[in-house]
């Protein structure tokens, strides 16, 4: 009969790895070896990012597909981000959407969202617009930003529902607000039509300090250009 894991703090420990990655390791080894869930999923992100251990993608993979067939749905979720940018293991789009899927049916909101997308694109699965943008809205009503600003998008142009651009603004509001970077671009949009230019600024502004480089590529030339002043200075700053 194997030994019982005894409970562990887990919040504890994910910070001491924060702060100093060599002493927790020890012991987060040993309660990951001996079974528990969410200790492998700690000890995967440890290898992953090289914290207080030389960095080990395979190795993460491994402690992940371990917590995962555990049931542990973060776990699984992150196995799917393995199998879709191929982090350890060759990508593999479909096996990415099967995890994928098995998270969002334990309620994790970004297992929707990362489903929602290979479902909007065709990747690795059938392309399905409507089950794309259903899978947005769940996650959107569990608070999740990113979704937000997507149900917005699909509400604006017709994406995968019926188009209702008068319902997009409050999405795009509220994923600012949750601190999606593209929901306050898409929200800043919305102030600058209306003439708000003060309000689109200072939510730009947001945008831009936590936006991705692929994000400021395609939007610092878009602000250079602007008729507004308040909105060029944002780009040449």
């Amino acid at each position: 009969m194997s030994e019982p894991v005894a409970p562990f703090d887990g919040a504890a420990l994910a910070g001491q790895l924060q702060h100093d990655p060599a002493a927790a390791l020890a012991a987060l080894r040993d309660i990951a070896q001996r079974g528990d869930p969410q200790a492998q999923y700690l000890l995967g992100q440890a290898c992953m990012e090289g914290r207080g251990i030389a960095q080990d993608l395979q190795a993460g993979m491994h402690w992940f597909e371990r917590a995962a067939n555990a049931g542990l749905a973060i776990a699984m979720n992150m196995l799917g981000r393995c199998h879709e940018l191929g982090t350890g293991t060759g990508v593999n789009l479909a096996l990415a959407a099967v995890w994928y899927r098995k998270a969002a049916g334990e309620g994790l909101d970004w297992a929707m969202y990362n489903l929602a997308n290979l479902l909007g694109t065709g990747r690795g699965v059938p392309r399905d617009e409507r089950a794309a943008f259903a899978l947005y809205l769940r996650a959107a009503r569990l608070g999740h930003a990113k979704s937000m600003n997507l149900v917005g998008r699909c509400l604006e142009d017709g994406i995968g529902v019926d188009r209702d651009p008068a319902a997009a603004p409050d999405w795009y509001r509220r994923s600012a607000e949750a601190g999606d970077f593209r929901g306050q671009a898409s929200h800043a949009s919305l102030l600058l039509a209306a003439g708000q230019i003060d309000e689109a600024v200072d939510w730009l502004r947001q945008a831009l300090v936590q936006g991705s480089p692929s994000f400021l590529a395609h939007t610092l030339p878009v602000l250079a250009e602007s008729p507004h002043p308040q909105i060029r200075a944002l780009a040449s700053a």
